[in-house]
């Protein structure tokens, strides 16, 4: 046994801080969005890890070298459950991704602390988006790791509570619509959904199609009721005559 496995059996390498963690309701909402969202977006990859305000150690032997990032994704690990990340027990590999739902009590550090550990640990880009508008101006800013030095990435400016920023690590904008945070695909156009909302979309999809059906048969009924034949009634919606008789329930 090597003494750092020894070291590290001695330490308990907590997967939250000793103290009750308190989280406003937006922030936990945000970082629950985020959290699945980006899960439901890299979930065909088996080697991206997205997670959400969960401890990250930077060096064995010492959990006080510890950040935890409010959403994080790393890319190049395996896609696992996890208590913590233990950076030198993924080969080293740290979060590339990181955001951070900024608010009164975590202002100071986000801005001043955590830019320099990020910095350090070698995560590519840094965001922070302040749901509230009362501590960053835009709400949304972010950073990238140019030459191991951040530099800002410039953000698409509408109004004060609607611009995007584009992530080159996650290949997806980051979008504050109304003073909304939304993540975006360019390739689709199509934002981000929780699975909630992807269920949510689903069914309504679903309804929509049973009621237009619904109509679509009222309104055969009624046209062969007129007097009209099938072939008819087929040529004037632009339907087989076998789409038509499935819709009113005649089998074919």
């Amino acid at each position: 046994m090597t003494v750092f496995t020894q070291i590290e059996e001695e330490i308990e390498y907590l997967r939250s801080g000793g103290e009750p963690m308190a989280e406003s309701d937006i922030t936990r909402d945000y970082m629950t969005y985020g959290v699945e969202a980006l899960k439901l977006h890299f979930e065909s990859r088996s080697d991206v890890y997205v997670s959400a305000n969960s401890f990250v150690y930077y060096e064995e032997g010492n959990k006080a070298a510890v950040v935890a990032p409010d959403i994080y994704v790393v890319f190049g690990v395996r896609k696992r459950q996890r208590d913590n990340y233990k950076i030198w027990k993924e080969a080293g590999i740290a979060p590339q991704f990181v955001l951070e739902i900024t608010s009164e009590t975590t202002q100071d550090v986000d801005q001043e602390t955590k830019p320099e550990t990020y910095r350090s640990l070698g995560v590519r880009e840094y965001f922070q988006y302040d749901p509230s508008g009362d501590y960053l101006n835009p709400i949304l800013q972010g950073l990238r790791l140019v030459n191991n030095q951040y530099h800002p990435i410039p953000a698409n400016n509408i109004a004060f509570d609607t611009l995007w920023l584009y992530s080159e690590v996650l290949g997806l904008e980051l979008h504050i619509v109304s003073g909304e945070l939304r993540f975006r695909n360019p390739q689709t156009g199509e934002f981000l959904k929780t699975h909630e909302e992807e269920q949510q979309g689903r069914l309504a999809a679903e309804q929509g199609r049973l009621a237009a059906e619904l109509a679509l048969r009222s309104l055969i009924s009624n046209l062969l009721n007129s007097g009209m034949n099938l072939e008819q009634v087929a040529q004037m919606m632009n339907l087989s005559t076998s789409e038509v008789q499935r819709l009113i329930g005649i089998d074919v």
